[in-house]
């Protein structure tokens, strides 16, 4: 693997063109070189929040990854020349990277979602991956953006030695919490992941792949919760569209060292 991954601007979001064996590969070197990084799993909701927040923005582009999870950032980065890349999503990537650990003996820990989620994804991958070694889960309370966990849970989470942490408390709070837990956690990965715990513990079905492919999944998940997701899909593709209609959205490519 290359020292570098090229990267694609689309609204001030630098989205890592990636594929899912190359993110494999990054990730795992990681782990094995004892590197503290943290993944941000992008989407045009997250591209549109982070225009809207410095602070997002700067929290998405200072990832060790940021990976195209919507297929919009996909077409865009092949727009601008990366045709190596292709859709990176956390339903995707947690299975794909679960299912090498009975090889590596690499320990994941999973922090997030509603009572009883965590524990069932846990369980669920165990059952699905034998030999995965889970170090351990933790269901928090609701706490507001950029909230810092208690000494307890960093101490619990640091004594079950994991190598990948995986949060999923929903974006841009998940992407928030792996920041501000980089240097607390001795964990070498952080991956901000979100629907892929309600949908790897059985919680909430998941689209057809046909629907996964042509970049209309939104529709499907709109579909099962549109109270929360109405103004999500509506309002911000809505926004991105226009934004990429008017010709305000002109992806360019960087090359990225990683750490």
């Amino acid at each position: 693997m290359t020292d570098q991954i090229a990267s694609t601007d689309i609204l001030g979001v630098q989205i890592s063109a990636l594929n899912m064996p190359l993110a494999i590969e990054t990730i795992e070197q990681w782990i094995e070189k004892r590197e503290k990084h943290y993944v941000c799993i992008c989407t045009v909701h997250s591209v549109m929040e982070a225009t809207r927040d410095p602070a997002y923005m700067e929290v998405l582009n200072n990832a060790g990854l940021r990976t195209p999870d919507g297929m919009p950032l996909v077409w865009l980065s092949r727009r601008a020349g990366r045709n190596e890349v292709s859709r990176v999503a956390g339903p995707d990537l947690m299975p794909e990277l679960v299912s090498r650990s009975a090889q590596t003996g690499h320990r994941h820990f999973f922090y997030g979602g509603a009572p009883g989620v965590a524990e069932d994804l846990a369980s669920r991958l165990s059952t699905r991956f034998p030999g995965l070694i889970i170090a351990g889960t933790h269901t928090p309370p609701m706490q507001p953006l950029g909230a810092i966990e208690s000494e307890d849970i960093i101490d619990e989470i640091n004594a079950s030695n994991p190598d990948v942490v995986w949060v999923g408390l929903g974006a841009p709070k998940q992407d928030f919490w792996v920041r501000n837990h980089l240097d607390q956690l001795n964990t070498p990965v952080q991956i901000a992941v979100g629907a892929a715990f309600d949908f790897h513990s059985g919680r909430i079905k998941r689209a057809p792949e046909w629907m996964q492919r042509s970049g209309t999944e939104w529709i499907y998940r709109l579909s099962q919760d549109p109270k929360r997701l109405c103004r999500r899909y509506l309002l911000y593709n809505g926004q991105f569209v226009m934004r990429l209609a008017m010709g305000a959205l002109q992806p360019r490519t960087h090359e990225r060292k990683l750490g």
